[in-house]
């Protein structure tokens, strides 16, 4: 088990913001899924915003993200007039894998 009982780990970058994705054991032997979102601030620290799913909800929760990504698809994006000027899209994924001694590695 890695730190913090972590058992999996990847994550996702994309307009300075990055997605981490942490699956873990508590102390009572549950898993759950930690989703943070991190972002800079303005004073060079990161705000965190984070879910927990435990385990045994995951399958509802999917059903419902499912349910959201349909919806944002079946829409298609907003008209000019309704969306804010943005950057282009930059993406990061990488799996990070834990190593018996809790060490963390890229997965090859």
């Amino acid at each position: 088990m890695g730190i913090r009982g972590e058992l999996f780990s990847t994550r996702f970058s994309c307009e300075g913001r990055t997605y981490f994705f942490n699956v873990k054991e508590n102390r009572n032997g549950d898993i759950f899924l930690s989703v943070v979102e991190s972002k800079p601030t303005e004073t060079e620290t990161f705000d965190r915003r984070s879910i927990v799913v435990f385990q045994e909800n995951m399958e509802g929760f999917m059903r419902a993200m499912r349910t959201a990504a349909g919806y944002m698809e079946k829409t298609g994006p907003r008209t000019k007039q309704e969306t804010v000027p943005h950057q282009p899209v930059r993406i990061h994924t990488e799996h990070i894998e834990h190593t018996e001694t809790g060490e963390h590695r890229a997965a090859s």
